[in-house]
C-alpha cells in the first residue's frame, strides 16, 4: 500500500514537478524521516537548504498542529537580546509604558538558555529556563517533546538518556544561557544536564524537568501567583529558528535572516486558562521556542511554558499552576487482542444445533465462593445486542461457547463484550486451524465475513484469545497431550462473533498487549490458578469506517479477575490498548488541564487503568470489581480518587503492572 508520504507527494506532484530540486530534497527528507509527511505542503524552493541541512531547524517530529507560530503579522516584534539587553523596536501596538515594563523584566533573560545536544545529529532543539534550586544545582523546565529527543521516560516518571544508534555514544544535554547575537564561542555558558527529574508521558502536560549543576548558575525565575488574565501583557524569551512551517515572507519581515539567537517577543494573552481550557498568547515564536517562558510584564513572573501554536491563529502555553505543582513534586497520577490476518481456509457456517452442548461463561468458576459476574453494558450497547436462538431466561443475550461467552452487538456487527474462564492447571496445546465460521444462532446479516476483511489494513482480532479456553479438567498437561474438549474450545474462538475488525496501526502496540495476555495465561499455568478475563472494544462514533455502517474500534479494554492469594477474596485489574483517546476524554470530562496542555495521541500503548475510570469511560457497570482493584489502593491511587484524577499507568514492561 502507498505510505502517507507517497500519498502526500502524489497530491503535490504538480507543484513539486515544477521544481525537480525541491521534489528530490523532499523525497530524501521523507525517506530519512527528517520531514513529517504532513509538513510537505509548507515547503518551497526557499526551504531546500533547511531540508537538506540542519534537521534541527525543522523540529521534524512535531506534528503540524503542534508548531511554534507567528500569530500576528504586524505589531509583535521578536526583539534581539544583546549582552543581556533587549534592543527595543516599534511598540506602537502596545500601551504607553510597555517599553519600561520590558526593561523592568530584562534581568530575567539571563535565566533562559538554549537546550543543546551532544552525540546527537541535532546540535540543539529548544529553550529551557531555571525554575528552582540553590547552591550548585538548579531545576530547569522545558518541553517533553524537546527532552525526549535524547531521553526516554522510565516507569517512575524520570528520564534516562538514550544512546546514538550509529556509534553507541550516550546522548548528553546542556543548557547554554548565552547564545545571543554577536556571541563568540568563548562567551558560551553551558551547564550539563546531570539528571532528567521528570519526563511527562504523552498523556500529560508537555513538560520536562532537568537538573543542571555547576558554579555561577542563573537565578530561578519566579512563577506567577495567579492565572494569566485575558489581554494581559506578556513576553516570550527563547531561541526562534527558521521554520518552513511558517510563511517565509512573515519570517523575513520579523527576523531579517537572523535566527537561533535569544530574543524577547512581547504580546498579549488571547485566552486565559481554566478547567479544560488552554492558555493562549500571540507572542511571535518559531521552531526553537519550544520550552520558552511566558512572562507577565507587570509582575516579571512566569505565567506559562510555551509549547505549541498554529500560524496566524494562536500559540499555547502550559500554566504556571501546572508547572508549580510539578516542581513541588506533584505528578500526574500515573503510577493484544490477537490478530489473525492469514490466508486461511474459506469461511464456514455452523448451524444452531452445532452449539447444543455449550455451557458458556461460568461466573462461579473461580471457586471458594468468589464470583466474577458479567459487567452490565450501557443502555445503548445493551439494546443493540443480538438475541441467540438458544437463549435462556438467565442468559438472554449470551452466545455460549466452550469455556467462554460472547455478548454480541448486532448494531456494530462485532462483539461488545467477551468473557472466558482460564484453568491454568489443565491447559492443552492445540494446533492452529485458521478457518472462520458464522454462528447460526443469530442473523447472518449481522455478522461479518471474509469479504469484510478484504482491506489489507484491517485484521480479524480475537476478543477471546485462541489459547485461553483451551483446557480440559480431565487432562494433565504435558508434551503430546491432546483433548477433544480443548480442540472444541479452540475451534469455537474462530467464529466471527468473537472477532472485531482492527486497523493495522493497532499492531504498533500489539506486542505488549499480547505480552499481557501471555503473562496472564503463563501465570495461570505456572501457579495453577484460575482466572476470568473480560475483553471488549471501546465503541466511539469517530472510529474509522471499514464498510458502510461497520467501524474498526481504535481502543480495546481487558479486565482480569482472580482470587487474591492473600485474602481469598476477589482481585481484579483492568487494561487498555489505546493511543490515549479514552484517557484524554476522561481528562476533558473532568475539566483537567492535562487534556489540553500538550496531550498527544501517540502510538498504540498498553495502560493499566483504574476500574472506576474504565467504568466511567465506557458507561459499563463494573461495580462488582471496584473494591478488588489494587491500583486504587496504592498511595497514588488514593490520591487520584481524592482529587478526581483519572488513574492510569503506561506499561513499559510487564514488571510495571500493579498487582
Amino acid at each position: 500500500m502507498p505510505t502517507a508520504a507517497d500519498e502526500r507527494l502524489e497530491s503535490l506532484s504538480t507543484r513539486l514537478d515544477t521544481s525537480p530540486a525541491l521534489r528530490e530534497a523532499v523525497a530524501r527528507a521523507l525517506a530519512d524521516r527528517r520531514l513529517p509527511p504532513e509538513l510537505v505542503g509548507a515547503v518551497s524552493d526557499d526551504h531546500i537548504d533547511q531540508i537538506e541541512g540542519d534537521a534541527g531547524r525543522l523540529e521534524s517530529l512535531v506534528a503540524v498542529d503542534r508548531l511554534e507560530a507567528i500569530v500576528r503579522l504586524v505589531g509583535r516584534p521578536p526583539m534581539i537580546i544583546r549582552n543581556g539587553i533587549v534592543e527595543l523596536e516599534d511598540l506602537s501596538d502596545f500601551p504607553a509604558g510597555t517599553d519600561a515594563l520590558i526593561k523592568g523584566v530584562e534581568p530575567t533573560v539571563g535565566s533562559v538558555g538554549r537546550v543543546e545536544f551532544v552525540n546527537h545529529p541535532r546540535t540543539w532543539e529548544g529553550t529551557g529556563w531555571v525554575v528552582a534550586g540553590k547552591g550548585s544545582k538548579r531545576t530547569v523546565v522545558t518541553n517533553r517533546h524537546v527532552a525526549s529527543k535524547v531521553a526516554q521516560r522510565s516507569s517512575d516518571g524520570t528520564g534516562t538518556f538514550l544512546r546514538n544508534p550509529g556509534n553507541g555514544a550516550l546522548y548528553q544535554m546542556f543548557l547554554d544561557f548565552k547564545e545571543e547575537v554577536d556571541s563568540q564561542p568563548g562567551d558560551a555558558k553551558p551547564f550539563r544536564v546531570t539528571r532528567v527529574d521528570y519526563l511527562a508521558d504523552a498523556t500529560a502536560a508537555d513538560v520536562a524537568l532537568l537538573t543542571i549543576e555547576g558554579d555561577g548558575l542563573p537565578s530561578p525565575l519566579k512563577l506567577a501567583d495567579a492565572d494569566a488574565e485575558l489581554d494581559e501583557l506578556v513576553g516570550l524569551i527563547g531561541y526562534p529558528a527558521y521554520d518552513p512551517r511558517n510563511d517565509a515572507n512573515s519570517q523575513a519581515k520579523y527576523f531579517k535572516g537572523l535566527y537561533e539567537v535569544k530574543r524577547f517577543a512581547p504580546g498579549r494573552i488571547m485566552q486565559s486558562q481554566g478547567a479544560g481550557i488552554v492558555l493562549m498568547h500571540d507572542c511571535t515564536s518559531l521552531g526553537g521556542n519550544s520550552g520558552s517562558p511566558l512572562l507577565g510584564l507587570e509582575t516579571g513572573k512566569v505565567v506559562g511554558l510555551h509549547f505549541a501554536g498554529e500560524y496566524g491563529v494562536s500559540n499555547s502555553a502550559i500554566s504556571a499552576r501546572t508547572i508549580r505543582e510539578l516542581v513541588e513534586g506533584k505528578r500526574p497520577v500515573s503510577i493484544a487482542v490477537e490478530t489473525t490476518k492469514t490466508e486461511g481456509a474459506a469461511d464456514g457456517q455452523h448451524p444452531a444445533s452445532h452449539f447444543a452442548d455449550r455451557a458458556g461463561y461460568d461466573p462461579a468458576f473461580l471457586g471458594g465462593g468468589v464470583t466474577a459476574p458479567w459487567p452490565n453494558l450501557s443502555g445503548s450497547v445493551q439494546n443493540g445486542l443480538a438475541a441467540p436462538s438458544d437463549a435462556t431466561a438467565d442468559r438472554p443475550t449470551e452466545l455460549r461457547y466452550t469455556h467462554f461467552g460472547v455478548q454480541y452487538s448486532a448494531a456494530h456487527k462485532q462483539p461488545a463484550l467477551t468473557a472466558v474462564n482460564i484453568d491454568g492447571a489443565h491447559t492443552v496445546h492445540v494446533k492452529r486451524k485458521d478457518k472462520w465460521f458464522s454462528d447460526g444462532r443469530i442473523d447472518p446479516a449481522t455478522q461479518l465475513n471474509a469479504d469484510d476483511y478484504d482491506d489489507p489494513a484491517i485484521d480479524r482480532g480475537h476478543m477471546v484469545r485462541r489459547e485461553d479456553p483451551n483446557w480440559d479438567p480431565a487432562i494433565t498437561p504435558g508434551p503430546g497431550v491432546t483433548s477433544a474438549l480443548a480442540e472444541l474450545a479452540d475451534n469455537d474462538t474462530f467464529h466471527y462473533t468473537n472477532a472485531a475488525p482492527q486497523h493495522g496501526t493497532l499492531n504498533q502496540g500489539k506486542q505488549l498487549w499480547q505480552g499481557l495476555e501471555n503473562y496472564i495465561l503463563d501465570n495461570a499455568r505456572t501457579k495453577g490458578f484460575r482466572a476470568c478475563v473480560f475483553t471488549g472494544p471501546v465503541f466511539r462514533a469517530d472510529d474509522p469506517e471499514i464498510k458502510p455502517g461497520v467501524r474498526a474500534p481504535l481502543e480495546f479494554w481487558k479486565l482480569v479477575a482472580m482470587v487474591n492469594a492473600d485474602t481469598g477474596g476477589l482481585h481484579a485489574t483492568a487494561y487498555l490498548l489505546s493511543q490515549g483517546q479514552l484517557i484524554r476524554d476522561l481528562l476533558e470530562k473532568r475539566s483537567k488541564v492535562e487534556g489540553v496542555e500538550g496531550f498527544v495521541l501517540g502510538e498504540y500503548r498498553t495502560f493499566q487503568i483504574a476500574i472506576r475510570d474504565l467504568a466511567e469511560a465506557t458507561e459499563y457497570d463494573f461495580s462488582a470489581y471496584l473494591a478488588a482493584d489494587p491500583l486504587a489502593q496504592v498511595p497514588g491511587g488514593q490520591e487520584a480518587i481524592a482529587t478526581n484524577e483519572p488513574l492510569f499507568l503506561p506499561l513499559t514492561t510487564l514488571d510495571d503492572i500493579v498487582t
